[in-house]
């Protein structure tokens, strides 16, 4: 007797004529029922020499599940060669991208083009502050105006600390000298993407035009916005080199003027000692103070205290004026409250 093995269901449609359907239980095997085949529904046929296929029912319980690959954060690495090396394409490539977000953030122009732009001081004579920068950034050139950088906390700072009476940004620049008696300037007037792109000649000559500036203009503070700005400054015009600088007023004026030197904290956000902007409002309010003691201006106080007197005559002549309702006084209140006193009383007494 010949074996009923079981067949995928492409096999030929000659095979159909050999079914021979055996009666079945109506439900599951007692049990769990695990790998329960309804063998109504199956197709036997006799082996065809043509056919090599078979269906395993039970490979498909043993198929193991497959576990997702999880992929790594972060960026994916540059295509690399056998040796290890990235591709010189791949550099081409990224170093054109870069390119194109410079033009793309400068308006279609060149870092180089940019580079070509000067930044114009806002000055004038005899200003109460001038605030001194190092030399204009890119941003600050291509824009035309000082600290033009949203992440920078000059502005913020400017206006927390009340030397302006509302938040200004780097539009308002060329205002500040008529409105606020301050300006601005820096030591280098060439432009470059950070101020380690400038020689050490620059940086000296640079001290000795802001100098210059400084006896031409004469203004009451001389406002050095970061400390290695006043460092090079220091030697180049006092001969002094400056170790363990501290924050503030300094003990040097400009020679043949009475301008005093103040040292504040770089107002860029990438400021390491003072990252965030409510770091650097307590020097900037300390140089309004400083600015209102040299003009000899009284400092606001929040209080102020006050000698107060009261005269009860007065008082009731000015309700009498004021019309208001003298209070009578009531005989059921004082009759009502003795009443209350004895029956507490009584109950003391009881106790």
């Amino acid at each position: 007797m010949e074996e009923n093995q079981f067949t995928s269901l492409t096999a030929p449609t000659d095979y159909f004529q050999h079914v021979q359907p055996r009666p079945q239980p109506a439900g599951p095997p007692q049990g769990n029922g695990r790998g329960w085949i309804d063998q109504s529904k199956a197709v036997f046929a006799k082996p065809h020499a043509e056919s090599h296929l078979s269906f395993d029912w039970l490979s498909l319980l043993s198929v193991p599940a497959v576990t997702p690959v999880k992929k790594k954060r972060g960026r994916p690495p540059k295509h690399q060669v056998e040796n290890g090396e990235p591709h010189e394409e791949d550099d081409e490539m990224e170093a054109v991208k870069k390119a194109k977000r410079a033009q793309n953030r400068f308006n279609g122009l060149s870092v180089a083009e940019v580079m070509t732009k000067t930044l114009p001081d806002v000055i004038t004579y005899n200003l109460d502050i001038l605030i001194i920068g190092i030399n204009p950034g890119l941003m600050s050139a291509f824009k035309g105006h000082h600290y033009p950088n949203p992440g920078n906390h000059f502005w913020k700072c400017l206006f927390l600390s009340g030397l302006t009476d509302q938040q200004l940004n780097y539009m308002h620049d060329h205002t500040l000298p008529e409105k606020y008696s301050i300006g601005f300037t820096n030591m280098v007037e060439r432009t470059t993407p950070g101020s380690k792109d400038l020689s050490s000649k620059e940086i000296r000559e640079g001290g000795r035009q802001l100098l210059e500036k400084l006896q031409k203009y004469k203004p009451l503070i001389a406002a050095f916005n970061g400390k290695g700005i006043y460092e090079i400054f220091c030697k180049e015009t006092f001969g002094v080199k400056a170790k363990n600088l501290d924050f503030g007023l300094q003990p040097y004026k400009i020679p043949e003027t009475e301008t005093v030197c103040y040292l504040m904290p770089s107002s860029s956000p990438r400021c390491a000692q003072f990252p965030r902007a409510q770091d650097k409002v307590h020097f900037y309010i300390k140089l309004k103070e400083l600015r209102d003691q040299m003009k000899g201006l009284a400092p606001s106080r929040e209080v102020l205290e006050t000698e107060y007197s009261f005269d009860l005559q007065l008082a009731k002549e000015d309700a009498k004026r004021l019309a208001i309702k003298e209070e009578k006084m009531d005989p059921e209140y004082e009759s009502c409250s003795g009443m209350h006193a004895d029956t507490r009383q009584s109950s003391n007494s009881s106790i």
